[in-house]
């Protein structure tokens, strides 16, 4: 197994120089890449142009002491959680708890013992690199599942238990291409993934900048969720500026994918786990969102079309148009359902 040192770019600051060439040698026979440095002030220097994987510093330094140059370390976001132990011949407690408190992992006392060193610099870079795996598959977890999601996977593996299955209040958006067979069939996979890509990656982005978030995304469209205060206003506003920002690409780019349709529909849902032990996904379930779906498929294009409930929600909000109320069938509901075009009001200035 090779040396987790190998390689890395280890800076040893020291006054004096015997220390930092014993040191400096010692850590050469791991393979570690050693810089050193005889003042706090030149150790900056350093780390100014050069990556550093690890700190080994003295305490007792004239100008910039080791303790100071651990609080500018610790105060750069790249060396937050970098390795660094001090090394000392000092045995004052109080001293060695102001260096453990300005963001010091370890202290070693001189004269340095190589098995010492070479064990704690060891263990430090083993925890450190598990700290950025835990940080990197955090933010992958980010990317990849809805908030909820990761909420609840985060909540399962402290306690190894899976909420239960509970109603709640829900403002559902759903959006799809109009035509998209037909455009997967005109393009390149490549080339249609791309532009899918920087079209979904717009909802998204205005999706979460209405404070709602993204279950699931439905092929070509995607299932936002709004249950937060303001629900239905948040869902509304955003489908609008979707299809305005949907307008300005078409008439930038010409492409048929922001030829786009929207349905929102406000109600009752129950959220809770699908699938197996294997495979899960947390997410709603109901009317509400079935209702919501096929809302978003009566709607033509660049068109967004919602729910009695919506529009009895925001029935004295002027800045909101509802037009072309029909009574439409809809496949699963027995009784027919009352929907609207959602248009913004051109004419409403808010007040100041």
């Amino acid at each position: 197994m090779p040396d987790i040192l190998s390689g890395k770019n280890i800076l040893v600051v020291d006054d004096m120089a015997s220390p930092r060439v014993m040191v400096s040698g010692l850590l050469g026979h791991t393979g570690a890449n050693t810089f050193e440095a005889e003042s706090g002030e030149q150790a900056l220097a350093i780390v100014g142009r050069q990556p550093i994987d690890a700190f080994i510093i003295d305490i007792q330094m004239p100008g910039m002491n080791g303790i100071e140059l651990c609080r500018s370390l610790r105060a750069m976001e790249r060396h937050r959680n970098t390795p660094l132990i001090f090394i000392t011949s000092m045995d004052e407690s109080r001293v060695l708890e102001q260096a453990l408190e300005a963001g010091g992992d370890d202290f070693i006392n001189k004269p340095i013992h190589v098995v010492v060193l070479r064990a704690r610099l060891t263990n430090l870079m083993q925890r450190t690199a598990y700290l950025r795996q835990a940080e990197l598959m955090s933010l992958s977890l980010q990317r990849y599942v809805s908030p909820r999601t990761e909420e609840i996977a985060r909540l399962y593996a402290r306690t190894g238990v899976l909420p239960a299955p509970k109603r709640q209040d829900a403002c559902i958006l759903f959006s799809d291409v109009r035509g998209f067979t037909e455009l997967s069939q005109d393009m390149d996979p490549e080339a249609l993934l791309q532009v899918l890509s920087g079209h979904l990656a717009m909802l998204v982005s205005l999706v979460y900048e209405h404070g709602g978030y993204v279950d699931k995304f439905a092929g070509d469209g995607i299932m936002a969720v709004f249950d937060r205060d303001d629900m239905v206003v948040k869902a509304c506003l955003c489908a609008l500026d979707m299809l305005e920002a949907s307008r300005k690409n078409l008439a930038t780019e010409g492409l048929r994918i922001h030829q786009m349709g929207i349905g929102i529909h406000r109600g009752d849902a129950v959220i809770g786990n699908l699938g197996s032990s294997k495979h899960l996904d947390y997410t709603l379930v109901g009317k509400t969102v079935n209702l919501a779906a096929r809302l978003c498929s009566m709607a033509d294009s660049l068109s967004i079309v919602v729910s009695r409930a919506v529009r009895d929600a925001l029935a004295t909000d002027r800045r909101f148009v509802f037009a072309n109320e029909r009574r439409v069938a809809v496949r699963g509901f027995k009784e027919p359902i009352s929907v609207y075009g959602l248009e913004r009001n051109e004419r409403f200035v808010a007040s100041p």
